[in-house]
This record gives structure tokens, sequence and C-alpha cells, in this order.
């Protein structure tokens, strides 16, 4: 009998250790920023919590946790008091947390526990940075954040896991509701970061504001190279550099996509081939056309609105069941001309779209692999048309030039891999 207890008093002990030592751990900062409540006080209230939470006393931690309240606003209106033109609660919160991480490894959650407490003694002591973030934001990109945040984190987990079937007559076309909205947020996700990657860096060179400009938004890249190479001609070169690595960064996104999505149904590797030679083919030309030490600024939008995600969501969904449908009514065939119409709008969303047929067993990866292969070359051809229109001729027919050539590369390398 005397082993087990042993063992709960060491487990105890331990405990107690470790809750002071995390809030020991959380009130160095507070210390460091000579405040009121230091290193002693934080140790203490995570002890107490713990204390309180292996004495199993719903009654005690219910008691502590007031006490802990009311010093907490206590400490918020001294600090009222001695800087009246602003209102401090990071210690008082602070407070709270430090008796929750007592709580949390006392009741066995240790993890937890230490999580919480390494997470907001960063939060302490990246002070300085995290507001520069906050002030730099515009009011458009915290509101992008958000919209993103609520799809990812509150949209996803409600919808089903489980597969559902869309019947029409004696056709059906099988999907997964979590994994067609995972896509959405994966390329709004990708729009978001790289949206971030042109704001710090695009000014600083051709291949920062091409590439990751074109992973943001390509049309965005093509739209301002337009204008550029049209007020000054001599930057010709600059701007047929810049659409070729919005088309390899465009490539890109639909490789990853190809591959990510399709881990646990049998990775889809077949467009490696051809898409990698659309990304080479596009670091090869803006190596080849311009200088890469120029500097093109690109002018992006908020790089996520819900609408957009909304409108991607719905485009996901429509060419998916499109082109099942399409592929179930008149084969490959259908599921191609279907391929290659989305693209015109969004490769991203005809890309995914062909892979959530082949996750779902509704294509073969050599049919996924030509539909994805479609939809990049539809992105290129828009791109090309769309620079076909610019003023400046040499730059239209770089473009052309350029654009035709990876469609040669990608189109062969598809032939020679699925045998056509």
């Amino acid at each position: 009998m005397s082993q087990p207890a042993i063992a709960v008093l060491d487990d105890s002990v331990v405990a107690l250790a470790l809750a002071a030592a995390l809030g020991l751990f959380l009130g160095l900062e507070r210390e460091w920023s000579d405040k009121t409540a230091g290193i002693r006080t934080f140790a203490l209230v995570s002890l107490a919590a713990a204390v309180f939470t292996i004495l199993e006393s719903a009654l005690l931690l219910v008691v502590g946790g007031l006490f802990v309240v009311v010093v907490a606003v206590v400490l918020g209106v001294e600090g009222l008091l001695q800087q009246a033109d602003s209102l401090s609660l990071t210690t008082s919160t602070t407070l709270l947390v430090a008796y929750g991480v007592g709580a949390l490894v006392a009741s066995g959650l240790v993890l937890e526990g230490v999580s919480v407490a390494v997470v907001s003694s960063l939060l302490l002591v990246l002070r300085q940075e995290l507001h520069g973030v906050a002030d730099a934001l515009s009011r458009e990109e915290v509101r992008a954040g958000t919209e993103f945040a609520i799809l990812a984190f509150v949209v996803y987990p409600l919808l089903p896991a489980t597969e559902r079937t869309v019947t029409l007559g004696d056709l059906s076309v099988a999907f997964r509701p979590r994994v067609v909205w995972l896509m959405v947020v994966f390329v709004a996700g990708i729009g978001i970061v790289n949206y971030a990657i042109v704001r710090l860096y695009g000014s600083r060179g051709i291949a920062i504001t091409g590439f990751f400009g074109g992973l943001a938004s390509s049309t965005a890249v093509v739209g301002a190279m337009l204008d550029h190479v049209d007020q000054r001609a001599e930057t010709a070169d600059y701007g047929i550099a810049a659409v070729a690595l919005a088309n390899a960064s465009m490539a890109l996104r639909n490789l990853a996509i190809a591959v990510v999505f399709t881990v646990g149904a049998g990775v889809l590797v077949e467009p490696v081939v051809p898409l990698g030679a659309v990304i080479l083919g596009g670091f090869l030309a803006a190596w080849v056309s311009a200088d890469w030490t120029a500097s093109i600024d690109v002018d992006l939008d908020s790089p996520f609105t819900l609408r957009y995600a909304l409108g991607v969501g719905a485009l996901f969904f429509l060419v998916l069941l499109v082109g099942g449908f399409a592929e179930a009514r008149y084969g490959t065939s259908g599921l191609y001309v279907a391929a290659l119409l989305a693209g015109l709008v969004s490769s991203a969303g005809a890309s995914a779209s062909a892979v959530v047929l082949y996750t779902g067993g509704n294509v073969t990866s050599a049919e996924a692999t030509v539909a994805v292969i479609l939809a990049t070359a539809a992105s290129i051809v828009v791109k090309a048309g769309l620079c076909a229109f610019a003023s400046n001729r040499e730059f239209a027919r770089g473009v052309a030039a350029w654009s035709v050539g990876l469609l040669v590369a990608a189109g062969a390398a598809t032939a020679a891999l699925v045998g056509l």
C-alpha cells in the first residue's frame, strides 16, 4: 500500500514544483518591465492554483480564482491612476493565465500548461514587435486576416468529414466537403503569406515581385507590368521576366495542390515533370530577359476577402461537379474540356477539382494530370492574351514567345508521361 502513496506523493510534488517554475517563468518579463507584480507573485499564484487542484476542492479553486480577479482589477486600476492616459491590463491578464497554468499542470495536463506558459511568455517578450506589426496593418488587412481565420478555424470544423454524393439522373459524383474547403483555405493562405512577402520585399528585385506576386495574384502582376511598360518602354524586358516568373509561381502552386492533397490517396507525382518544365522555363525566361537586380513594384490590393473566398469555393465546387459529370457522361474528353475552360478563370480551382475527383476515385492519375496541365496552360494563355493588348509591342511579343515555349515544353512532357 505504501508504493502507490509514494507515487501519488511524487506526482504531486513534481506538479507543484513545475507549476511554481512556470509561474516564475511568466513573471520574468513582468519583473524586467518593472511591473508591480513580478516573479514571486506569479510563482505563488500558479502554485496556489496547483495546490487547490491537487486538493480537489472546487470551492477553493473558485475562491482562489476570484481572489486573482480582484488582484488583477486592483492592479489595473492602480496602473490607470499612475498613467491616466492609458489602461494596461497585460499584467492583470497574465496573472489569470498563471493561475490557469497551475491548475492545468496539477490536473495532469502538463503539455497544455507548458504550452500556455511558453506562448504567453512569447507574447509578453515580443510586445514591441507585435505592436509594430499591428500599427503597420491597414484596416483592409486586418479584416482580411479575421475573415480568413473564420473560414479556416470556424467554418472548416463545421463541415462534414464524411463523403457526400451529388446525383444527377444516373450520374453521380462523390466528394468530401472538408477537402474541398481545405483547398479554399490553402489557396487563400498562399495569397495572404505571399502578399505579406511582396509588401515587405517587393521593391527589392524583380524575382521577388514576379514570383511571389504571382503566387498572391498573377493577374495583379500582369496588370502592374502592363501599366509599367506602357509608361516606360525601356522596361519591357523587366515586364517579360515578371510575367514569366508569375507563370512559374502559378505552376508551383498547382503542383503543390496536386501533391499535398493526394498524400492519403496515392501521391499524384505525374504532374511534377510537366509543371516542373513550366517552373524552370519561367525562371529561364526571367534570367535571359532581364537584369534580376532591377526593382519593379507591384501594388497588390488586400490579399483576401470573404467574397473572394466564397467565390473560389463556389468555383471549386462547380468545376468539381461539371468535371465529374462530364467525365461520367463523355469520358476523359468531357473532363479535359471542363478543366480547360475553368483554367481560364482559375487554374487553382480547376487543379483542385481534378485532384478531388482523383482522390475520390472518379478519375485516374493520368486523367487528373492532364486536367491539371490543361488548367495551367489556360492560365498561361490568359496572361499572354492580356499582354497582347499592350501598346508596347516588344513586351507583347516577348510574353507571347515565352508563353508558347512554356506551353510546348509542358505539352511535350505531358504527352511523353501519359503516353498520348
